[in-house]
């Protein structure tokens, strides 16, 4: 029995290395050399010649994106390696340290052409060339494109590897081997995968049809043991349950290291490379394209030959001009290779037809939502299918050879979807154009105004934007100078009287689709029609908004929805990373922030303190951190009135799969107990990613943090740092946090509770945790505590500052008892003194702040309430000593007719608040964190002003200062009223 176990043995591993050097042999074969581009044309490239690293990142969510592709590649443009984990092709199935099980099924998503295919060839080519990988015994790559021929029919596991690989037909017991399967294309799938109804099947020899081995393979019912990477546009990520995925990457293509990479090693002329690769880096839309690995290739193939013909005068600009050079080229390759008609016109009446059958296909198509096409669709079109496959330099065929010959069913898909859009776009503009024919509505009209407003009207509608590259390219097509380009193809045949598109229609055009902007269209709509207005070279709005910033004399209060939407696009488009976004640059208002949405989401840190947001806000704010595209990782909401209704908006978003925030600051929001639960159960969230959180200032008391506690102890809160400075905070609440973090102590390092009263009992039991090699908590403050810090708001941090003698302008009187100054004529007897304010009516006040302090002020007239550093300027221009008209004091601004401004550095920001009674102002200085807030108001009845931050050098002194009212008069106020 020994000796026929060994023989067994034996044989299996010789079946073993046979199989392997035959599959191995096969996908080399298969994958060492491709086609760019083009399938089955051109010359053969050697893949590893020619591929360059991907960007490729871990961590992300099987979901849903219904967005056009266009914006998903701007958003993956963004910050592409902030607080993602970046891995490369051989490393897809290696476990991460957030991870506590083997990696069995990975999902891949990316837009079409980023390079998923390619990716998983690498994989394949690296592991039958022995150089990565060699714990797989096999890898069996599939395409859904090529499963789907195979419907109707029944297969058992074994039969189904070895019916697309015969050299493995030796091995029949898959179950004794590391064996990886490749799924590429999810997104072209045609079989059910009905994961719920499927029956369940366990045994790798049992027949069923394609759609139930597969559903039970990815299930993991059906050979445990193999791993699984399926491949997938973000559109049909849905349709396999997140159960059944360990590991979501994204492909985001290529970063721009990886642009420049690609086209060094396409194109061996260094010094045309070089000029192509500045070209696209001062070409924001072409530069955006270029993530796409597809678009490289059709933008180097273009570039290249305008460098032969035009020695690269006037390179493409707009994404128009490339696809019509892109058309251009592979029309005259196709001449000269099958027609022989070199110099001749390239445009011969065949192919004007293809061109012209080709653009149909993709405008009807399109229409559908349809990418893959069959042989029917095609003959609907009139188009031969021989010629297609033998002579078409825009189109691929993919189709599989067996050994019973070829499927009768061949699929047939554009190199790209914006290939695609293209050919719509020039299909419907030809028909137009040349023959009177409105394709965009029912009812003709030859009109070329009436056509291209029809066009921005279909795509407004469109819910999901899938026609705005189409309406990109049919507006791009109506300048002269890409006419001129096309003019073999526009060839009128109807008797209409217009016979070219005027510079009239183009400028109505234009004027139209600013209407629209200003008609309170979506953010991501105006975006796109701003596109469109660049490819008609109509740069008017932008400019207009860029001018400003430059002078910065941006005035919110004057911005028009459009202008607001030129901003958007000039952030989004700007080479610069979004990495911090801090939206009071703009405008600290509800309005700016919802007209600035997408760049909230495009960025990694917004900063959103003092905004005025209501609920709205973050309802829409919500959204954003659920959205998928989102990238935001760290927000401040601080000085909002978020209460108990904001809470509740932002926790849906911050309990989304899809969030990926890990930082939160809620300082002085107004939230309360019912907040903390709303947190809490964030906290205890599967998918949430919280490492850092602020509540400080919010009255929360003992219940509240209870509540909070019972978040914290979850095995789900990986909370690092979490703040609760000022919370109202005694020894109970203390408790409940100790308790709370007994139970999970792995995790939180940092903790602050200062200006709280957590009793001496349990100040003792956190400090003795601090030596526990159990916790992790490393940073603990509290001091100052004590019971006077119980007070509720930024009452406990009151006090009244005394004006300083020395520092008084002679034209400032002071009241008998020193609380109140008044403006004056008449030069006040003073004594001289070297701090004394000469030139300016102001005064500072005596006391030195470097903790947190809080005051209040009742004012009358036109003053200025202010901090400063000691050593500003007495005796200067006005503009330098006054405060906030240099680096080393802050302002607000007070009067009864004008309202509220700030100065700081001589800028002064304007702030939408009425300065009706009660006319006083409250401040509140916190050194430590670098911040100044203005509030109006008293007691708890407190509105935000505005709030600046910084990095204090030195410290703080209150000050008072008044414009040219004389008899304003200003006075401290010694407790809440």
């Amino acid at each position: 029995m020994k000796q026929e176990k060994l023989a067994d043995l034996l044989q299996c591993g010789e079946d073993l290395m046979f199989g392997q050097r035959k599959l191995k042999s096969k996908l080399k074969k298969s994958f060492q050399c491709v086609f760019e581009g083009i399938a089955r044309e051109g010359n053969p490239i050697c893949l590893n010649q020619i591929y360059t690293e991907l960007y490729v990142t871990a961590g992300g969510r099987a979901s849903v994106s219904d967005q056009h592709e266009f914006m998903q590649i701007q958003t993956a443009s963004r910050n592409p390696d902030k607080g993602e984990t970046k891995i490369t092709h051989e490393q897809i199935f290696e476990s991460f340290p957030e991870k506590l099980r083997p990696i069995r099924a990975v999902m891949t998503k990316g837009v079409a052409g980023i390079g998923k295919t390619v990716l998983t060839q690498k994989f394949a080519l690296d592991w039958a060339e022995d150089k990565t990988n060699q714990d797989v015994h096999f890898v069996f790559p599939f395409m859904f494109r090529e499963l789907n021929v195979l419907k109707e029919k029944k297969f058992s596991l074994m039969e189904l590897v070895h019916h697309f690989f015969t050299e493995t037909k030796e091995i029949c017991e898959f179950e004794k081997f590391l064996v990886v399967f490749i799924f590429d294309g999810l997104d072209e799938c045609r079989l059910p995968l009905d994961f719920h109804n499927n029956e369940i099947l366990t045994d790798v020899a049992q027949s069923a049809s394609v759609d139930v081995l597969l559903t039970n393979l990815m299930r993991g019912y059906l050979l445990p043991s193999a791993r699984l990477w399926i491949t997938t546009r973000p559109a049909a990520a849905n349709q396999i349950p997140p159960e059944c995925v360990d590991m979501v990457t994204e492909v985001r293509g290529f970063a721009d290291p990886q642009k420049e990479h690609y086209f060094r090693k396409r194109i061996r002329d260094e010094e045309q490379a070089r000029r192509i690769i500045s070209h696209i880096k001062t070409t924001r839309s072409l530069h955006l394209m270029c993530h796409i690995p597809v678009f490289c290739w059709i933008t180097s193939t273009v570039l290249e030959e305008v460098f032969k013909t035009r020695d690269g005068k006037k390179l493409p600009k707009t994404l128009t001009e490339m696809y019509i050079h892109f058309l251009v080229v592979q029309t005259k390759v196709k001449s000269l290779k099958y027609d022989g008609e070199a110099g001749l016109d390239h445009w011969s009446p065949e192919n004007r037809k293809m061109i012209k059958s080709l653009g149909k296909l993709a405008f009807e198509q399109l229409q559908k939502g349809n990418l893959i096409f069959n042989e029917s669709d095609l003959e609907k079109c009139g188009i031969d299918i021989r010629a297609v496959s033998v002579s078409s330099g825009v189109f691929t065929q993919i189709f599989k050879e067996e050994k019973g010959g070829l499927y009768q069913d061949k699929v047939f898909t554009f190199v790209h979807l914006s290939v695609q859009e293209f050919l719509a776009a020039l299909y419907v503009h030809l028909m137009f154009f040349n023959s009177d024919v409105n394709l965009l509505e029912d009812e003709n009209s030859s009109e070329f105004e009436d056509f291209y407003q029809t066009a921005v009207n279909m795509a407004l509608k469109s819910p999901n934007g899938h026609l705005d590259l189409f309406l990109r390219f049919l507006l791009g097509l109506s300048l002269q100078s890409n006419q001129t380009l096309l003019q073999g193809l526009l060839r009128k045949t109807s008797v209409s009287p217009q016979t070219e598109i005027s510079p009239i229609t183009i400028n109505n055009t234009s004027n139209y689709i600013k209407t629209k902007l200003n008609e309170g269209i979506s953010v991501d709509k105006s975006i796109s029609l701003l596109y469109c207005l660049n490819e008609l070279n109509d740069h008017s709005l932008v400019e207009k908004i860029q001018e400003s910033l430059a002078l910065e004399q941006l005035s919110a209060d004057e911005l028009s929805p459009a202008d607001w939407s030129a901003l958007a696009f000039l952030l989004l488009s700007s080479e610069k990373d979004l990495d911090v976004f801090e939206l009071k640059k703009y405008s600290a208002s509800e309005e700016a922030f919802l007209r600035l949405l997408p760049v909230v989401k495009a960025a990694n840190k917004a900063l959103l303190s003092g905004c005025n947001l209501s609920e709205g806000s973050f309802e829409s704010l919500s959204l954003v951190l659920s959205s998928h595209s989102s990238v935001l990782r760290e927000l401040d909401l601080s000085n909002n009135d978020l209460k108990d209704s904001g809470v509740k908006q932002l926790s849906a978003g911050l309990k989304s799969p899809n969030c990926k925030l890990e930082i939160l600051r809620l300082s002085v929001c107004n939230l309360n107990k019912r907040s903390c639960e709303m947190l809490s159960s964030v906290l205890s969230s599967k998918s949430s990613v919280l490492r850092e959180m602020d509540l400080s200032n919010n009255d929360l008391e003992d219940v509240g943090v209870k509540l909070l506690s019972s978040g914290l102890e979850s095995p789900h809160c990986k909370l690092q740092k979490l703040r609760l400075s000022g919370c109202l905070v005694t020894e109970e609440g203390c408790r409940s946090l100790f308790s709370a973090l007994s139970s999970n102590p792995s995790h939180l390092t940092e903790l602050d509770l200062s200006y709280n009263h957590p009793g001496e009992a349990a100040v003792k039991l956190f400090s003795a945790k601090l030596q526990d090699e159990n916790w992790k908590l490393d940073v603990l403050r509290i001091e100052p505590f004590g019971e006077r810090w119980l007070r509720p708001g930024l009452r406990k941090y009151y006090f009244k500052p005394t004006f300083d003698p020395n520092t008084i302008n002679r034209q400032i009187k002071l009241s008998d008892d020193d609380s109140r100054a008044v403006h004056v004529r008449e030069d006040q007897s003073y004594p001289e003194h070297p701090e004394r304010f000469q030139d300016c009516p102001q005064l500072l006040c005596s006391e030195d702040l470097t903790g947190r302090h809080c005051w209040e002020v009742d004012w009358s007239g036109w003053v200025d309430v202010s901090v400063s550093y000691r050593g500003i300027s007495r005796r200067v221009e006005r503009a330098d000593c006054r405060f906030g008209g240099n680096e080393q004091s802050w302002s607000l601004s007070c009067s009864d007719g004008g309202g509220y401004y700030v100065y700081h550095q001589k800028k002064r920001s304007f702030i939408s608040h009425s300065s009706a009674a009660p006319k006083k102002v409250v401040v509140y200085v916190d050194y430590p964190a670098g911040s100044v807030s203005f509030f109006r108001g008293c007691g708890d009845a407190l509105i935000h002003l505005y709030t600046f931050s910084t990095t204090f050098t030195e410290p703080l002194r209150p000050g008072v200062g008044f414009r040219v009212n004389f008899g304003s008069d200003l006075k401290h106020l010694t407790k809440s009223c």
